[in-house]
């Protein structure tokens, strides 16, 4: 069952101070795949410990990489099995439960087509209502075996390998999670994959294709000679451990921390993330700028601080997951925000344009839906509200927010955070 709605309490003064956060999700999944497949033994240093890459580290572990976690130090050894990783446990048939993940699933359904044994890969009831069957369709494609145990499209799903093909698309308005799975088992067999339109979280798979990078991956980029063509993406070469793989805090997480500082009039500072990061998220800190906050970047670090906001007309395509966060400033902010680009966050986690949206007028928000995105039209400050989370770690981060500034604000089923952040409501306090 879940907990009882947690109650988050406005703070006495606007913040001013540094914030530490822990590692990147997305360059801990990314990481530790890329490492299961190389030479050699990797050493992640501040890795994320949470749901999703606890996930990740045991479906890793069930298909024989052995990845030694120590949370102590927020380090993860990983041992490479380079060009064994077919042969590893191939005595029968791994079961991976990638729980609530969706990198996790979306990445391991590539790599697991790439063992001479059978793997299952299945996950919680939510994340069986998720669309797989973009990746289904080019795995099937490139030749490997797949089997859907379930629904059409929808993961528990079997497959069995090997990878054959070394070309196929992908449709560029699908998750980013579905070429990036593709690219990091690709970048094992080689693999040219057209994105058969301009593709949507494009930094999400700048981001993979550094990570590949960092571990040798040969990785070629042709540009779209037009929208209807799209981009080829073209890696190969193997994978071997460069020793020691520092992971950058976790700029989705830092969203909410700098949304803080805006709605609030104070100031925060990120240390460790700046200009030079590889995550296309650290580009929010422009969306605070554009709607009248005070903000610094450099290259190791982003610092925020509260101005007079206003509405913006944004596209959020390539940083969809800050959707939920800007949402939440926008309500603070004069004048009408409009977001767009973002209609394919209605299948994330929960439904990322109406669960904003529903909760905005939960408290006396006037918001409402767009085919690609919502608008927001506030008249005068949130009021206080048992925010409801739909199970979705970003809604209840983000929404937590609000209760900063107004008095009455709870959040239910806070424990839903644990699946990217398990301490957020801890880091939060670092604000007073």
């Amino acid at each position: 069952m879940p907990a009882d709605p947690l109650t988050i309490k406005p703070l006495d003064r606007p913040p001013d101070t540094t914030v530490v956060l822990p590692g990147s999700k997305s360059i801990t999944n990314r990481v530790l795949v890329t490492a299961a497949l190389a030479r050699g033994t990797t050493r992640l240093s501040s890795a994320l410990f949470a749901d999703d890459t606890l996930a990740m580290i045991d479906g890793l572990g069930v298909m024989g990489v052995n990845c030694v976690p120590d949370s102590a130090d927020g380090s993860i050894v990983v041992e490479g099995c380079g060009a064994e990783f077919a042969d590893s446990a191939a005595s029968g048939e791994a079961l991976v439960d990638a729980r609530r993940s969706g990198t996790t699933s979306r990445f391991l359904m590539p790599v697991a087509a790439l063992r001479n044994a059978p793997t299952v890969i299945d996950g919680d009831h939510q994340l069986r209502g998720r669309p797989m069957d973009h990746q289904i369709d080019a795995l099937r494609d490139l030749g490997a075996s797949v089997q859907e145990l379930g629904h059409p499209g929808r993961l528990p799903v079997r497959l069995a390998g090997p990878i054959t093909g070394r070309s196929c698309s992908i449709e560029g308005s699908a998750s980013s999670q579905f070429a990036s799975g593709l690219l990091l088992a690709g970048g094992v067999t080689g693999l040219s994959l057209r994105l058969a339109a301009d593709p949507v979280s494009w930094p999400y798979l700048e981001m993979t294709l550094a990570v590949m990078r960092a571990f040798g991956a040969q990785v070629d980029v042709a540009e779209a000679q037009s929208s209807v063509e799209g981009r080829v993406l073209t890696v190969g070469g193997g994978y071997a451990s460069p020793g020691t793989y520092n992971v950058e805090p976790d700029a989705s997480a830092a969203s909410y921390f700098l949304a803080a500082a805006a709605i609030t009039g104070g100031r925060v500072r990120i240390e460790r993330l700046g200009s030079s990061s590889i995550q296309g998220d650290v580009a929010f800190a422009d969306v605070l700028a554009q709607m009248g906050a005070e903000v610094t970047i450099d290259d190791n670090s982003i610092e925020v601080s509260g101005g007079e906001l206003r509405g913006v007309d944004i596209d959020l395509r390539d940083i969809s997951d800050t959707a939920p966060t800007l949402a939440v400033v926008a309500a603070f902010a004069s004048g009408v925000t409009t977001v767009s680009g973002i209609g394919f966050v209605r299948h994330k986690e929960s439904d990322r344009v109406g669960g904003p949206v529903n909760e905005l007028r939960r408290c006396g928000i006037d918001a409402e839906e767009t085919a690609d995105g919502f608008v927001v039209r506030p008249e005068d400050l949130p009021i206080g509200a048992a925010f409801e989370t739909y199970q979705d770690h970003r809604m209840a981060m983000a929404f937590a927010l609000i209760g900063l500034v107004v008095e009455g604000v709870s959040i239910c089923d806070p424990g839903c955070v644990a699946k990217t952040f398990p301490g957020y409501f801890g880091a939060l306090e670092q604000l007073r």
